[in-house]
């Protein structure tokens, strides 16, 4: 999805599925739709309410298709969900979400921990998804989300080039966006650069969205690096929760109310009232209670000079 009229930026709200797969409660699901609907009357336009996946393997990602008909009843906000397999892609497609993000793990060795599937299973996988879709739910967008594309916890250094061979391989099969993320918290802003300028150069279009982790406090910074090159969607969870549960090391994706006031002081629309933002915290910490959560905005507030980047509120 790209930004509307209306914004500059889409933050693409991932808390939902990123973050609470990656703790070991179960949020109730009564808290989970007040903490989306929050996230929806805060201003958020495309939420990924969860993962499509064996509840015996992720229990916390049970409800996922009652969120999606909850959500789906908001007409302002896209609804996404990650999908591992055809599987879970048909679960999503009849759940009624508006896009599905595959996750391709561009380190072979990750991959196998992820999704148990080595690249040549994986490129069937997508094929037999695409097809799928194709077939009979043609509206929904398909996006290969690259896993790994910085470093990887397990091979160690991933090529630049075969970043850009995997993005390559998902255009030919038929996705239609290839985003790239930061799964371990490797990622610095001149190889964020590099890495956004040659997927724009070889797939064009079908560029898609940052997924940058904090892990090691350079999240932000390679924000700023993404939109320098170009990039228009980002990847947030709210309160920071989050991470790879099969990336040993990996916590922390980049605090969603942190990234609305760094976009909207540079005078970057993105849509997303902080204060109303903030509040929905309040639904998280119920739901998770003892769970820390993360952000500077939160403590600090956002000071006497801040305004909104244009958009009426």
């Amino acid at each position: 999805m790209t930004p509307n009229k209306n914004i500059d930026i889409l933050i693409s709200e991932v808390g939902p599925r990123d973050g609470l797969q990656s703790v070991a409660a179960t949020m109730p699901t009564a808290l989970k739709l007040q903490w989306l609907t929050a996230l929806a009357d805060a201003g958020l336009k495309e939420i990924e309410i969860g993962s499509f996946v064996s509840p015996k393997l992720l229990p916390q990602m049970a409800d996922a298709a009652h969120l999606v008909v909850h959500m789906r009843q908001r007409r302002d906000v896209f609804v996404t969900a990650l999908v591992p397999n055809l599987k879970g892609a048909q679960a999503a497609f009849d759940a009624g979400v508006q896009k599905i993000t595959l996750p391709i793990s561009v380190s072979e060795p990750h991959s196998l921990a992820n999704i148990r599937k080595t690249h040549q299973q994986v490129f069937e996988e997508v094929r037999q998804v695409i097809a799928l879709r194709n077939e009979h739910f043609p509206k929904v967008q398909v996006e290969a989300g690259l896993s790994t594309v910085f470093g990887c916890t397990i091979q160690g250094e991933v090529p630049e080039d075969d970043v850009i061979r995997m993005a390559l391989r998902m255009a030919e099969l038929g996705v239609d966006e290839v985003g790239l993320a930061d799964t371990v918290g490797y990622a610095n802003p001149a190889q964020v650069r590099r890495a956004f300028i040659r997927l724009h150069s070889e797939i064009g279009a079908k560029a898609g969205s940052a997924h940058f982790h904090n892990t090691r406090g350079q999240g932000l910074a390679n924000v700023l690096a993404a939109l320098d090159v170009g990039v228009t969607t980002f990847d947030a969870s709210q309160g920071g929760i989050g991470g790879c549960p099969y990336a040993p090391g990996a916590s922390g994706n980049i605090v969603t109310e942190d990234l609305v006031y760094l976009l909207e002081s540079m005078g970057l629309r993105t849509g997303v009232d902080i204060d109303k933002l903030v509040a929905a915290r309040e639904w998280l910490q119920k739901g998770l209670p003892g769970e820390p959560l993360y952000g500077f905005i939160p403590d600090a507030g956002v000071g006497k000079n801040f305004h909104y980047a244009g958009a009426v509120r």
